[in-house]
């Protein structure tokens, strides 16, 4: 199901309180499956990730977007990043805060990302790399139409722990014709 009113812009500095209040308040839902989430999360290393993203994205490094309600409520965030330019390739990630789950939004977010980044990117390839037991984010690279290509073995480390992780794409020629 489309929603009309998600949408997802760029990160910007000013929405380091948005995001840690976000994180905080997911994170039974985050630790688990997000490398970078852990119970002492702070609002020092918000800010610390957006001072690097903002400038990464203008210079075309990286992609991180917000993914907002029709009213301007901060629901998640979303990306490309881990960008190979040599073979054209992107990791597209999604979270979005617990309030905000189960009803559609991640797909939607996901959608409008992979759109963004091939209308807007040079890029073949966006890959989702799915822990094998993260049920909700196979759920949600499922039903934003990506391809599942296969399982590989310990590929994910999450919490010092290797994890089997599934490999989901999304392929340009699918979506662009040229």
């Amino acid at each position: 199901m489309e929603h009309p009113d998600i949408s997802i812009r760029p990160y910007r500095i000013e929405d380091a309180a948005k995001v840690f209040e976000a994180v905080r308040n997911s994170l039974s839902e985050l630790i688990p499956w997000m490398p970078w989430c852990h119970p002492e999360y702070t609002m020092d290393e918000t800010l610390a990730w957006l001072e690097i993203q903002v400038p990464a994205f203008e210079r075309g490094e990286n992609f991180e977007f917000a993914i907002e309600s029709g009213d301007g409520n901060y629901l998640g965030g979303c990306g490309l990043n881990q960008i190979d330019k040599a073979n054209l390739r992107a990791n597209l990630g999604y979270w979005v805060s617990s309030s905000a789950a189960r009803r559609g939004v991640a797909t939607a977010a996901v959608r409008l990302l992979r759109d963004w980044g091939f209308k807007n990117a040079d890029l073949i390839r966006l890959e989702i790399v799915i822990a094998a037991e993260n049920a909700a984010s196979h759920k949600v690279a499922q039903k934003s139409g990506a391809r599942l290509e296969g399982i590989a073995q310990s590929r994910l480390m999450l919490h010092g722990i290797a994890h089997d992780a599934s490999i989901f794409s999304f392929i340009r020629k699918d979506y662009i014709r040229f």
